[in-house]
């Protein structure tokens, strides 16, 4: 039986760019424990159970239980960071570029909220020299919706006083939907996403601009 995150992904195999196919096995188990019962009290034979391997199998594909995590949280951020970028860069209105990027970021985690509770919250977990390549790689995804806002208040589209706790609060509210998401609940992502989007162009858009992708009242 295929899990939400699967079946979100399409025909696609979850983790696909992993290779070779035991390693991602692996990484796929690890994904799972580590977002049942935390990274601290998954231990290795935990993650090889999953994947129907001996612990041994695991350390034939990484060295450590910390080199899986900063594999997990390496792919997800930078696919995060992708995804924003991509909006960022894309044509159109701050607020229409705007709107991309959460809809986008939202259903990102909403889809795959297992994985994303994983990339997110499990940071402090990394060692220092792994975290701080994943830091950098968020101050990326920061980067990207500032930069929104900031070319938003330029042109007059957004009245936003305090730019960088803006964009703070912008992210945290995206980076949430994957603490609370229930695939089988209310909403779809794509859902959460178009709601996600109206609400934060409601946040920072200037007066005589409507909460919707920059048309005028």
């Amino acid at each position: 039986m295929r899990t939400a995150e699967q079946a979100a992904d399409g025909e696609h195999t979850p983790w696909g760019e992993v290779t070779p196919e035991a390693a991602r096995k692996l990484l796929v188990a690890a994904v799972e424990a580590f977002a049942e019962r935390g990274y601290h009290a998954t231990t290795t034979r935990d993650i090889a159970g999953r994947a129907g391997m001996s612990p041994a199998a695991l350390y034939i594909h990484y060295k450590t239980k910390e080199e899986l995590l900063h594999r997990i949280s390496r792919i997800g951020h930078g696919s995060a960071l992708a995804l924003l970028t991509t909006a960022a860069d894309g044509g159109g209105t701050a607020a229409e570029r705007l709107s991309d990027a959460v809809r986008g970021f939202v259903r990102w985690h909403a889809e795959r909220h297992t994985t994303a509770r994983v990339v997110q919250y499990e940071l402090d977990a990394l060692g220092a020299g792994h975290r701080a390549e994943i830091v950098e790689l968020r101050r990326g995804c920061s980067a990207a919706i500032r930069r929104i806002l900031v070319d938003g208040v330029r042109d007059g589209e957004f009245d936003v006083p305090d730019v960088p706790g803006t964009t703070l609060a912008v992210l945290s509210l995206c980076i949430d939907v994957a603490r609370w998401f229930n695939a089988a609940g209310p909403r779809t992502p794509d859902e959460v996403g178009a709601l996600y989007a109206d609400l934060v162009l409601r946040m920072v858009a200037a007066p005589g601009t409507e909460g919707s992708a920059g048309q005028k009242k």
